[in-house]
């Protein structure tokens, strides 16, 4: 799989709700009786990560500009979406409509549970010119990034001016040195939030990983494959990630700690520095109003000056395998992406848009999205998890290697050498 990327123009429930409303026979919406209406079924995380109810009037909008179609949203958090996704692909009872993240397409696309988007456009007469990326597997789109989110370093500045710091760390080295500060200043408060679960294992991207983009490096060889053993940006992201956590200065838990975890303590003023998504700024104003707080590109190692990369995820989207209505299907996905639907999803999300001619308001009315669009445009896109096969199992395989080398259990080449073996066999 690839990433085929242009630039961006301008711009460059709960979960046992979720399983309450099942995806049982969700295969393609229902269609009433005689009066030809169909409803889409469409499952997503991003409802609740929007401003309430913004989702649902796009929605509405749609079904006023497209009479007969009714979408139902199924709307439920990351992780219950994503467990939600894999048993309707595996059944073949994936709802029509799929919010997607890129480390699912993958096995989604080789299950038959997910469609071949490119057919799909030709078939519909769609010119993919304004898409600003596609996700796509031996040539076929099977994914297209809706809105598009930097995961810069955020910092409580409240705890940083605690701690006698006035300014976000740079490098490795000045991150030690505040996240050392900053666990000092408190019994109840730590430096770092790095979440390690094996349940959602999206820690190893977002949080060690990430590490190793930030100062040019890479996980993998030129043609793609594994390249962890003789490593040398890996082994020292590692080591440097040792030395926190031998400081004392991660958040307690982490082995068990999911991304929503990591957003809370950080809201909640229990932790100085966190990586993560920009689409929780909207979460963490909302969950404490009274929080200063200040993003930053990732810190890279001394005397780095190339471009730094930046992870970066998608809500991508994508259309059921099995549903009895891809043309109506197909008609949400393209109107998600048209230009001034996708600016204001982009303006709600705090994202950037996946229309290259979308450009939201807030980059010119907030400070803090205005400067994650700065990083963003002087940086470079960095995950390599997206478009790997059994992207997540592979994070797990670290994870569990990783959570051994803190404990002490194994060192630093025992860990990446297990990990290098579990890869090669999934590859």
């Amino acid at each position: 799989m690839e990433l085929r990327r242009r630039e961006f123009g301008k711009m460059a429930a709960t979960a046992s709700a979720l399983a309450a409303l099942g995806l049982a026979g969700c295969g393609g919406g229902s269609e009433g009786e005689g009066g030809g209406e169909v409803t889409l079924e469409f499952t997503q995380w991003w409802e609740p990560e929007l401003p309430d109810g913004t989702f649902r009037a796009l929605m509405d909008q749609f079904e006023q500009e497209n009479p007969g179609i009714t979408v139902e949203l199924l709307s439920g958090p990351y992780a219950s979406t994503k467990e939600q996704l894999v048993a309707g692909a595996a059944a073949q009872t994936m709802p029509d409509v799929v919010g997607l993240d890129g480390a699912w397409v993958s096995d989604f696309a080789k299950q038959g549970a997910i469609a071949d988007l490119t057919a799909l456009m030709a078939e519909q007469g769609y010119d993919d010119g304004e898409l600003a990326s596609q996700v796509t597997i031996d040539g076929a789109t099977y994914m297209i990034p809706v809105v598009n989110f930097v995961y810069p370093m955020f910092a409580n500045m409240d705890l940083l001016e605690s701690a006698g710091l006035t300014q976000m760390p740079s490098t490795r080295e000045e991150f030690e040195e505040t996240a050392k500060a900053v666990a000092a200043t408190s019994p109840g408060v730590s430096g770092w939030a790095l979440p390690l679960s094996l349940e959602a294992p999206n820690g190893a991207q977002n949080d060690i990983m990430s590490w190793v983009w930030a100062s040019g490096g890479s996980m993998l060889t030129d043609d793609g494959k594994p390249k962890l053993v003789g490593n040398d940006d890996v082994k020292s992201a590692s080591e440097f990630i040792k030395r926190l956590w031998d400081a004392g200065v991660v958040s307690p838990g982490a082995f068990t700690m999911k991304e929503q975890d990591k957003v809370e303590d950080f809201t909640n003023g229990r932790v100085g520095l966190m990586i993560d998504s920009l689409a929780h700024v909207h979460t963490i104003r909302e969950g404490n109003p009274d929080l200063t707080f200040d993003i930053s590109a990732l810190p890279a190692v001394a005397g780095y000056d190339g471009e730094r990369g930046m992870p970066y995820a998608s809500w991508g989207i994508g259309v059921s395998g099995s549903t009895e209505h891809p043309a109506e299907a197909w008609k949400l996905v393209q109107f998600l992406m048209s230009a001034k639907v996708n600016a204001s999803l982009s303006n709600d999300a705090k994202a950037f848009p996946g229309n290259t001619t979308a450009t939201p308001d807030y980059v010119n009315s907030d400070e803090i999205l205005k400067k994650a669009f700065e990083i963003w445009s002087a940086g470079r896109p960095a995950n390599e998890f997206v478009g790997l096969p059994v992207s997540e199992t592979l994070m797990r395989d670290f994870e569990e290697q990783f959570q051994a080398y803190l404990s002490g259990d194994i060192d630093v080449d025992t860990m990446l050498s297990n990990t290098q073996q579990a890869w090669d066999e999934a590859f």
